[in-house]
């Protein structure tokens, strides 16, 4: 790809991004002009970096794409929005294949396409590694945004998307127990579904606006693990979630295929919920999945099921454990930290 000007790499890449439903002027000039008739918006902004975030070896440019669009277009969802736009900043090696790069920017127009969002626009440099760096935005369409901080005693904690899927994924690949490849569109085998999670995650990103029209008092983005996520919910609200462990069975159910792969998991002789699938539901992350606490009388919207419930802190010498299963301080890691890993 080293023979190509930026212009022309450009001239590469902006075709593959159709415009978006609030886009008034797309690429091409100093800056992108979006609509925002809610006279609000939206902002957030995620990085991925090689070797950190995802590997080439196993991440295709697509793979990549879709990553990056998701984790922010579900950040904004959380917030009871709906995504709008993204901005781009990408810095490519020159030894990066051209296939690469437009296969990212087709992963980054196929995730926003649901949603009627688009990349209107970037940066663009050359540099040692890749990193992509995205800023999306939404518009909350005269909602208010649903912020962590509004849990209240009393409340059910919900659940929407899935749980230990792309930790799963991510320790089949890390094993050699999957290729690449197991997680292509149209794979099968039993461990394909589990990889695709890993390399190309979802969001139920229409479950955020509709959490919001359903008087969700408070919710978040579950990107980097259930506990850990959880915890930052209970903290910002001044509240313990107390998580039901009957209602993630479903979720460890799900997983016992990839951990049989591993040579582990309850059909292999051990207790599911004392082995890696209890780890994948409640420390793994990059699922994208929605929590929201509502109201005891709300009625959930579609996508979500309950899985906790909210209480005060009762005083007690424990009080700093914000999150609890069944009552007790769960003994399973808190899930990923960027800096700790």
């Amino acid at each position: 790809m080293c023979d190509l000007s930026e212009t022309e790499l450009l001239d590469r890449i902006f075709p593959l991004l159709p415009p978006g439903r609030a886009t008034l002027l797309g690429p091409g000039d100093d800056a992108a002009v979006v609509a925002a008739p809610d006279g609000r918006f939206v902002v957030t902004t995620d990085v991925l970096v090689e070797d950190r975030h995802f590997r080439r070896r196993w991440s295709s440019g697509y793979d990549v794409g879709v990553r990056a669009a998701v984790q922010n277009l579900a950040d904004v969802a959380a917030m009871g929005a709906v995504p709008t736009a993204l901005v781009v900043s990408l810095v490519v090696p020159g030894t990066a294949e051209l296939s690469w790069v437009t296969g990212l920017a087709r992963g980054l127009a196929e995730a926003c396409a649901p949603v009627g969002a688009t990349v209107v626009g970037g940066d663009l440099s050359g540099g040692d590694s890749l990193v992509v760096a995205v800023t999306a935005h939404g518009d909350l369409e005269g909602r208010d945004p649903v912020t962590r901080s509004g849990a209240r005693a009393g409340d059910v904690v919900a659940h929407a998307g899935v749980l230990g899927v792309s930790a799963a994924g991510l320790a089949l690949l890390d094993a050699g127990a999957a290729a690449p490849g197991a997680g292509a569109p149209g794979a099968g085998g039993p461990t394909a579904s589990f990889v695709a999670g890993y390399l190309r995650p979802g969001s139920p990103l229409a479950a955020g606006p509709a959490a919001a029209s359903a008087g969700a008092t408070a919710m978040l983005d579950v990107s980097d693990g259930l506990l850990r996520d959880a915890g930052r919910l209970a903290r910002a609200s001044g509240v313990v979630l107390d998580l039901r462990a009957a209602a993630l069975g479903p979720d460890l159910a799900a997983l016992a295929p990839a951990a049989r792969a591993l040579g582990a998991g309850a059909d292999g002789g051990g207790d599911a919920w004392t082995g890696m699938e209890r780890a994948w539901v409640l420390s793994g992350g990059e699922d994208h999945g929605l929590l929201a606490t509502f109201p005891p009388d709300a009625p959930l919207p579609a996508g979500f099921r309950p899985i906790g419930t909210v209480r005060a802190p009762d005083g007690s010498p424990h009080d700093d454990v914000r999150v609890t299963v069944d009552g007790a301080a769960p003994s399973t890691g808190p899930g990923w930290d960027h800096f700790g890993g």
